[in-house]
């Protein structure tokens, strides 16, 4: 459906309000990038050579600021912005699209139907506990001046989806079909005057960005975005964006997402001295153009060193691909989120050679824990309260697979996602840094914890853990 608008509020006095008291206030202009080359920009919000002001303490922190990255691209508008994402929540963002709007630039919005409802028009008891704990963070966030009372003027300032409503910026979620939603409006892109793209793995959240109120340690997710200068590439992505726009807000129910929007495959592009490839997702499961069997294209190329940093992964066919490339030699390293890492459905598990059961005591259907199991799989170690939600490889230094699509059935099969392959070492590099940051200190193999899980596993499965391989076993 379109989103209209609760309650009016002359936008001059609520802007005023927003740098009046929110939380989203001293920023400096972005440092470079963590690599540029044939106009392409990466950079990582937890990065140790870079410094911006946090807007959450207001001090120094480490990491590329990719709110600001966000906001110079809105800046630079001057006839269209196109933005998808699951969620947006930082005022900042949603001013800039106002004023921008104002000034005549065509400006539309595409969000996740869940969060598409401004929060401070919510009540928290009538909320689910995800939702209600959403709410109190947003809340916590629109204190402006940290004296424990949000007033009215607070919540609305802090209120990113409201801002765009009452600003007149045309928004719409994923029940613009018709629909209550497709599985997840999972985008993370954004198009400037047609020549421009940024996207990659973070929403447009404080927790996916700076961190979290209330949590000083907290740097935010660790997540990476990637802004191209591509007419090209703009095009294939505003041609996405389109299929989820159908004729806007208050027409017909005809956007198109999810499997509506007919699949499709992935198309190559020349960027200066390297290459690009873009593919939007979902497909059904027996369209041999889904978003794993590219992912799978893309690994099987690989002849010395795969490197994944994953928010999650659950599909067995590209742990077997990866076991196929591991017994020719390539090296394979692995880090998962530590919330997902060990759940019976994680292929980490596979590669590091155990099985878990689920809470019915059932292993995986196809479940292949590798013989042995490999030793460089872990987690890494993040700030408290912080996630690894990058969803990139590296293969052979030279290739990167980015985007928004978390490496699942899910992804493939049901949310609005985008996968995005950059061939060049210069870019690369970036990412094999990022990684090497997180390898570092990171947990691997059968950490204690896990070892943990499994013991109590055998205990609570005994029959279905006796039907492992033995060297599931430990």
């Amino acid at each position: 459906m379109s989103i209209s608008l609760f309650v009016a509020a002359p936008l001059a006095l609520l802007l005023a309000s927003c740098a009046a008291t929110s939380t989203f206030v001293g920023q400096q202009q972005a440092a470079g990038p963590a690599a540029a080359a044939d106009g392409i920009s990466v950079y990582f919000n937890q990065r140790r050579q870079a410094r911006y002001r946090s807007p959450l303490t207001d001090t120094l922190r480490q990491g590329d600021d990719l709110e600001q990255v966000v906001l110079d691209a809105v800046a630079g508008a001057r006839s269209s912005v196109s933005l998808a994402v699951q969620e947006l929540t930082l005022p900042r963002i949603a001013q800039a699209l106002v004023e921008r709007h104002r000034a005549g630039v065509h400006v539309r919005v595409v969000l996740e139907n869940s969060y598409s409802t401004p929060w401070s028009r919510q009540h928290p008891s009538e909320l689910d506990d995800h939702a209600r704990h959403r709410w109190q963070r947003l809340h916590d966030l629109s204190d402006g001046d940290q004296d424990g009372t949000v007033t009215q003027a607070e919540r609305r300032a802090g209120d990113a989806v409201a801002l765009l409503l009452e600003g007149g910026v045309p928004l719409l979620d994923d029940t613009a079909d018709g629909s209550a939603g497709s599985g997840l409006m999972h985008h993370k892109f954004l198009v400037v005057d047609g020549r421009e793209v940024v996207t990659g793995s973070a929403n447009f959240t404080s927790s996916g960005i700076h961190g979290d109120a209330g949590a000083p340690s907290s740097r935010g997710n660790a997540n990476h975005m990637v802004r191209i200068h591509s007419t090209a590439l703009a095009g294939l992505f505003e041609e996405e964006f389109s299929r989820l726009w159908g004729d806007g807000p208050g027409g017909r129910e005809d956007g198109r997402f999810g499997l509506g929007k007919g699949g499709g495959g992935s198309v190559r592009l020349r960027q200066g001295d390297g290459r690009l490839e873009v593919l939007f997702a979902p497909h059904p499961r027996k369209d041999g153009n889904n978003g794993l069997a590219f992912i799978e294209q893309v690994l099987a190329m690989a002849r010395t060193q795969v490197d994944m940093a994953l928010f999650v992964f659950s599909d067995q066919g590209i742990a077997d691909r990866l076991e196929t490339l591991a017994q020719r030699g390539v090296n394979i390293r692995l880090l998962v989120d530590p919330g997902f890492a060990t759940r019976s459905y994680s292929e980490l598990l596979d590669l590091a050679g155990v099985v878990r059961p689920d809470r019915r005591c059932r292993v995986e259907a196809g479940n292949k824990p590798w013989p042995p199991g490999l030793a460089e799989v872990g987690i890494p170690q993040l700030p408290r309260g912080d996630k690894l939600h990058h969803k990139f490889a590296v293969v052979d230094n030279t290739t990167v697979i980015t985007g928004s699509f978390n490496w699942s059935p899910s992804a493939a099969h049901q949310n609005d996602e985008t996968l995005l392959v950059i061939k060049h070492p210069k870019l690369a590099a970036a990412f094999d840094r990022e990684f090497s940051r997180l390898w570092q200190n990171a947990e691997l193999g059968i950490t204690p914890r896990l070892q943990s899980q499994l013991e109590r596993d055998r205990l609570r499965c005994p029959e279905t853990v006796n039907l492992a391989p033995p060297s599931a076993l430990l």
